[in-house]
């Protein structure tokens, strides 16, 4: 149970001493001056406040101001814990310092002021999973939601701020999203960037409206017709002659690493032989900061060792996105794939040749769809993949219902199920 006294810092001091509220929850602890001081012979320890005493003129005020922060900190804690957040030492003493007005000039009291102070610090924020600093994609990210916010307060002229964060703005900001002709995921982004401001503003004590915590106001999302490459094709494509076009073989030779490993293209273009433990290959990934354990497939050992142990790295990921369409459609990766999007809330099929989906991350969705079809445990795989649960990892390969058929028909043939009919 939360103890909240109060307690003098200097108990035995002939001179005034800082009156501290002190917070005890479990293991939890703080101490937290309330700016007030009085001399220890007028402190009452049993009612924690200034004795009645004619000598204190201020007496009534100062003991006043004791009584609403102790209920104002029970309340905080209340918040606290009905919003499903952690009680910390941290935490309380955002809110506290928000009620008494006491939070760094730098802090933002509005919506949009917060977010412009969370983007600027997030230049040396530290990503908590990965133990590193924000990325710029991310930067850009919270960027492009401001922006977009902006526009829907000036387009609507209606005020957006922490009080109006409720599910008529989520109805009316998903319609302004769509009427934009945004996808679903795009949509989902927007919604999911927006709740990282709100929950910053809800732990640093500035925001006390939680309805964007409601079910109902969902990171929307849709399952993309993302391709994969299966191993025939890899086959292909690994041992097409390349020797014309340097370009190409580079890029084909990253990408078949990528293909046999799982990796994002931030770690296959990171490879160097310290990572290289015999037969495995050992490395933190960049993203997550997680420790992935590979066995080296006889394809990316020969190109290891093609390359002294160093793929060669000087292109962006949108350049080799770009070039690994050239090198699909010189392999002559051409069949019909057809892709369907959600835009502006309606659903459209287009029909590609397969080379022009190709990106970076076929690669690593190649990787655990080939390795799912061959009856590997799905939960050996997340460990290299890094998802947390089966349900989003099932999501994430791309295996047809005509493959699952004929990995069912096979099983069948392997156990001996197909009876001869008497």
């Amino acid at each position: 149970m939360a103890n909240i006294t109060f307690v003098l810092r200097e108990p035995k001091a002939k001179e005034q001493t800082p009156i501290i509220l002190l917070y005890r929850l479990g293991s939890q602890r703080l101490k937290y001056s309330t700016g007030l001081k009085t001399l220890p012979k007028y402190w009452n320890e049993t009612t924690q406040r200034i004795r009645n005493v004619i000598e204190v003129k201020d007496k009534d005020t100062i003991n006043n101001f004791l009584s609403e922060l102790e209920a104002e900190t029970a309340r905080i804690v209340t918040r606290i814990v009905t919003s499903k957040l952690e009680v910390t030492k941290e935490l309380l003493k955002q809110h506290i310092d928000v009620y008494l007005e006491r939070a760094n000039a730098d802090t933002a009291k509005d919506l949009f002021s917060f977010i412009e102070l969370f983007i600027k610090q997030s230049a040396n924020r530290i990503n908590p999973a990965s133990g590193k600093k924000i990325e710029h994609r991310t930067i850009q990210k919270y960027n492009t939601t401001l922006a977009d916010l902006k526009a829907f307060a000036t387009k609507n002229k209606r005020r957006v701020d922490f009080d109006t964060i409720d599910l008529d703005f989520y109805l009316d900001y998903t319609a302004h999203l769509q009427a934009l002709n945004h996808s679903t995921n795009t949509i989902g982004k927007y919604i999911q960037t927006l709740k990282v401001f709100l929950n910053e503003a809800t732990n640093r004590g500035l925001n006390t409206k939680f309805l964007y915590k409601s079910n109902r106001f969902k990171v929307v999302s849709e399952l993309s017709d993302s391709i994969y490459l299966n191993e025939k094709e890899l086959k292909q494509l690994y041992e097409h002659d390349f020797t014309e076009n340097k370009r190409l073989e580079r890029v084909r030779d990253m990408f078949i690493v990528g293909c046999w490993t799982g990796l994002r293209f931030s770690d296959f273009t990171t490879l160097h032989k310290r990572n290289v433990k015999g037969n495995f290959i050992e490395m933190k990934t960049e993203k997550t900061g997680a420790k992935v354990v590979i066995p080296i497939h006889p394809n990316v050992r020969a190109i290891l060792e093609k390359y002294d142990y160093k793929l060669p790295n000087e292109i962006s990921n949108q350049k080799m996105n770009d070039y690994l369409k050239d090198v699909g459609k010189e392999v002559e990766l051409t069949e019909q794939t057809s892709k369907g999007i959600t835009k502006g809330g309606v659903k459209r099929h287009t029909n590609y040749e397969k080379y022009e989906l190709i990106t970076t991350h076929t690669a690593r969705r190649s990787f655990a769809t080939n390795l799912y079809k061959t009856g590997f445990p799905a939960i050996s795989i997340m460990q290299i993949t890094g998802h947390k649960t089966e349900k989003a990892f099932l999501r994430y390969i791309k295996v047809t219902p005509q493959e699952h058929a004929e990995a069912l028909q096979l099983h069948w043939a392997k156990s001996g199920s197909y009876l001869k009919v008497v």
